[in-house]
């Protein structure tokens, strides 16, 4: 509902801009040519119609997603052209239409070039002042028509109004230029603290996701800062012989779907999924990659670990992407126990989709038993939905009593909606971290599996088959998995049901920290115009900005972090920082009662807000960014930084 409401003031505002338009002219041409009030009154009536559907729209969003979501509305879109639209009603003249089409103009403007929470002191100033400037204009215009001539009566606060728009675009162009530096403080992002040093700006490298790369040299603010490392230095263990060895060699290949069709891929170790890495939590696990031929270059970022922030596998912070022929050694000691992932972060957008991701699996001290099976949930070139390289249903055989693990990966772009009937079943784990007593859920509730995220969940084979269905799959083979004794049930026929909701799931085990936060950040998720790769296009934004324009969050280590993720645009948007879980604290205001919810990769839907926490304890530069890779790629990443953690790599020759 949220989002067709945001779609819905996308259109008024639009429409809002149009009636303006032709308000403003109408108040024109009424001031060159005096007549009766009613006349300028005439031309009120569609441009109220449309604030009025406005007001109703942000009232709807206020009830249906709280302030957060519909704050900018009622601070700034909407007061900007109600007041003059009041005024004009009151005293239809010349002066106040033409304030008021500006307000209608400008109420477009701040909708679709949304400021972000920093900026929206400035963006009310600066609205209250193209409204007084264009009231003083219309005034002296007024004045000045009272003689005669053609010059006299030219379009004159049209023409302003051009010159204001392509100012605004201009002023776009020049925010998105990495400069020589973006002064990121905590202020910068809603926090209390005080400012953080000063960090360098990124510089273009092509790096993650096909886009540029930071340079974070913080300036130390006192002399008593400590001393300045670089990501070279935050390496895994290096003293010590690992447990255990692995060697993945990325490289071009076809992969053979269950259907039969064939992908042209990457792959590691001549497959897609990649081997599973099966290791215990405390072992010293070293990977060796290998670039056999993929022009691109590759990585490995290891999705939940919080490993060193060397072995993060992110080109242009933490390394240079391995290009061919080349190899790369990481090293790194898993702290928890569960499900988790690895996958290039070099052109992620296309290389995981063609096939350059694996599973993870980090045991614990309990001996697991059973039917375990990892299920990729994948979208392949050419939109394909599969479990895996499975894109028609498929039959495995279970015995019953057999206690069965899906163990549920989302290696797409999008999130995927996952259905599953048959039995009653438990989520034992959300992105890798176990959920305390977790209580039964009734056959037929769906699971949303964020983009990079994952489940587990548990049964006990019944007599009868189990199904799990992919949502995104379309007849006449949708993608399935059937358990059953014998491996040959057809699938069930599945519908839509209630969704799994994690705020109230298990009971209550670890309470939460009541110290006082260090750092308090607020982040927007909005939808704009703004210039991307040079482009100007419309994108999706963090609080108003695209990559390399969002300035870096700053840290100490030891900080305590609180988080307000707020997303009032179109599209899901999975947001996944690296290297340190979070707790999530509320999501729209309302706490989570259950069982406390850690995750590395939270799915923000239109109109939801979620307080997270966490704590610095991992010294680096980190990405934050959405793991919707369309998203990342188009700007949709910004970075969390270590006072006094710098990186050499100012890009990998891309």
């Amino acid at each position: 509902m949220v989002e067709s409401l945001f779609l819905t003031d996308l259109v008024l505002a639009f429409l809002l801009a149009v009636t303006g338009v032709l308000l403003g002219r109408r108040a024109g041409r009424h001031q060159m040519t005096p007549g009766a009030s009613a006349v300028l009154r005439r031309f009120l009536y569609a441009t109220t119609a449309v604030v009025a559907a406005r007001v109703v729209v942000a009232v709807m969003l206020l009830v249906a997603g709280g302030w957060e979501p519909a704050a900018h509305r009622f601070l700034l879109g909407l007061p900007v052209v109600a007041l003059p639209l009041a005024w004009t009603w009151l005293r239809p003249h010349p002066i106040a239409g033409h304030v008021t089409a500006m307000g209608a103009l400008t109420s477009f403007y701040v909708l679709y070039v949304p400021p972000g929470p920093q900026d929206m002191a400035i963006a009310v100033l600066a609205a209250i002042t193209v409204l007084g400037m264009t009231g003083a204009a219309s005034l002296l215009l007024g004045i000045w028509r009272s003689g005669n001539g053609r010059l006299r009566r030219m379009p004159w606060l049209s023409g302003v109004a051009v010159l204001a728009v392509a100012a605004s675009v201009g002023a776009l162009f020049m925010a998105a230029q990495p400069g020589p530096d973006v002064h990121a403080s905590v202020r910068d992002w809603g926090g209390g603290a005080e400012p953080a040093p000063a960090v360098a700006a990124p510089q273009a490298a092509g790096g993650h996701h096909g886009g540029a790369a930071p340079v974070a040299r913080p300036v130390a603010a006192d002399p008593a800062a400590a001393r300045t490392r670089s990501v070279d230095e935050l390496t895994g263990p290096r003293d010590r012989e690992p447990d255990v060895r692995f060697t993945l060699t990325a490289a071009k290949g076809v992969v053979r779907l269950a259907s039969g069709k064939q992908v042209e891929a990457l792959t590691f170790n001549g497959t897609s999924p990649g081997p599973e890495l099966r290791v215990r939590h405390g072992e010293l696990v070293e990977v060796t990659l290998i670039n056999r031929d993929v022009a691109e270059g590759v990585t490995l970022h290891w999705h939940g670990i919080d490993v060193a922030n060397a072995e993060d596998g992110v080109p242009g912070v933490t390394q240079n992407a391995g290009r061919p022929g080349k190899k790369h050694v990481y090293r790194f000691v898993p702290d928890r126990a569960g499900t988790y992932w690895y996958h290039t972060h070099r052109d992620a957008n296309r290389s995981i989709e063609r096939g350059l991701f694996g599973a993870l699996i980090v045991e614990g001290d309990d001996t697991e038993a059973g039917f375990i099976r990892n299920v990729f949930t994948h979208q392949w070139p050419g939109e394909i939905a599969a479990f895996g390289t499975a894109d028609v249903p498929e039959g495995v055989a279970v015995a019953p009593d057999t206690p069965v693990t899906l163990r549920l990966i989302n290696s797409s772009k999008e999130p995927h909606r996952l259905m599953l009937g048959g039995t009653p079943y438990k989520v034992t784990a959300l992105d890798g971290n176990p959920i305390n007593r977790p209580g039964d859920l009734k056959p037929g509730t769906d699971l949303l599996l964020a983009a990079g995220g994952r489940y587990d969940v548990s049964f006990t084979m019944p007599a009868g088959p189990v199904t799990l269905r992919l949502d995104t799959a379309e007849a006449p083979n949708p993608v399935a998995l059937t358990l059953s004794s014998d491996g040959k049930a057809a699938p069930a026929e599945l519908t839509p049901g209630e969704l799994f909701d994690r705020i109230g799931y298990g009971k209550p085990d670890v309470p939460v920290d009541s110290a006082p936060y260090q750092r308090d950040f607020q982040l927007v998720l909005d939808n704009g115009l703004g210039f991307s790769g040079g482009a100007f296009t419309w994108s999706n934004t963090i609080n108003g900005r695209l990559w390399p324009a969002v300035p870096t969050l700053m840290v100490r280590e030891g900080d305590k972090v609180r988080m307000v993720i707020t997303s009032r645009g179109i599209g899901d948007h999975p947001m996944h920082l690296h290297g340190h879980r979070v707790r999530v604290l509320s999501r729209n205001g309302t706490p989570v009662t259950g069982s406390a919810w850690w995750a590395d990769t939270i799915n923000v839907a239109p109109g939801e807000s979620y307080e997270i926490t966490f704590t610095a304890n991992n010294p680096g530069i980190w990405m934050d960014h959405c793991h919707d890779f369309d998203h990342a790629e188009a700007g949709m990443v910004m970075h969390l930084a270590y006072e006094g953690v710098t990186s050499p790599y100012h890009g990998d020759g891309h």
